[in-house]
């Protein structure tokens, strides 16, 4: 199970007990650059972090694994699924479009105005910075304007923000964040970018499940709509009600529920 941003493994708390009482073996690794994993001064483009993760499923004895990915954690399971066919048995992308759909969908205004906040984390050095200040507070702007209603009044939404603002703090964490946007943006004209758009073109073989917030006002869900025409094998699209960007949290029980009926 693979986080997204502003996060880390702690995202998948409520689906790691669900999941392994359920008789699956759970695993929820922090990616490359975020919490107690190696931060490395590059690196954090999509197809090292999918061969990461692949890499990780051979380390733990497996030959692989039904890959579960949200936010970015999504685009590292996509990419898995199309450059690593048999590393994942099975797929299920939370908020996320495919690559090449959220690419093509940023020819949509709004889909634009959603994520201009990639275009600010393109400056060296500032994004860092006001990640890191004692006197601010933007995980909390963050998790508050991307998730829905209903968990933000919860106090579980306050821990969350307590968590996951101590974890950009770890050194060296906010970079990481930071540069997995940077690669992002930049290598979209550059030749990097462009063979790694060709190369996902790839039809994903692994049965895929795809969840998304109907409320979720970072990556809409008339972006994510369609991911399936990159999948040639079973394929399902489901739209939680009322959930934002992180279903994880605001809908932990239906996804856990979710998951383990796919993964069987």
């Amino acid at each position: 199970m693979l986080h997204g941003f502003p996060q880390f493994w702690w995202t998948w708390r409520a689906q790691l007990p669900a999941l392994a009482a359920a008789g699956f073996r759970a695993v929820a690794p922090d990616l490359r650059g975020y919490g107690a994993s190696d931060k490395p001064p590059r690196g954090y483009d999509l197809p090292t972090a999918a061969s990461d993760v692949a890499a990780l499923v051979r380390a733990l004895g497996e030959r692989d694994a039904v890959v579960v990915g949200h936010d970015w954690g999504g685009l590292v399971a996509w990419t898995m699924a199309a450059l690593h066919p048999r590393v994942v048995r099975r797929l299920v992308v939370v908020s996320m479009a495919h690559p090449r759909l959220l690419r093509a969908g940023l020819r949509d205004a709004a889909q634009r105005r959603a994520l201009r906040h990639v275009l600010r984390f393109q400056l060296p050095r500032l994004p860092e910075w006001r990640l890191t200040r004692t006197d601010d507070d933007p995980v909390a702007e963050w998790l508050r304007n991307w998730a829905g209603p209903d968990w933000t009044q919860t106090a579980d939404f306050a821990e969350a923000v307590g968590r996951y603002r101590s974890a950009a703090r770890i050194p060296q964490a906010a970079y990481g964040s930071m540069e997995y946007f940077r690669w992002a943006g930049r290598s979209q004209v550059r030749p990097d970018g462009l063979r790694y758009a060709r190369r996902m073109a790839a039809p994903v073989t692994a049965p895929t499940l795809q969840l998304h917030g109907d409320a979720d006002p970072l990556v809409l869900p008339r972006t994510a709509r369609g991911s399936g025409r990159y999948v040639a094998g079973a394929y399902e699209w489901c739209e939680l009600p009322g959930v934002g960007h992180f279903p994880p949290e605001e809908a932990a029980a239906e996804l856990g529920t979710a998951i383990a009926g796919w993964a069987r």
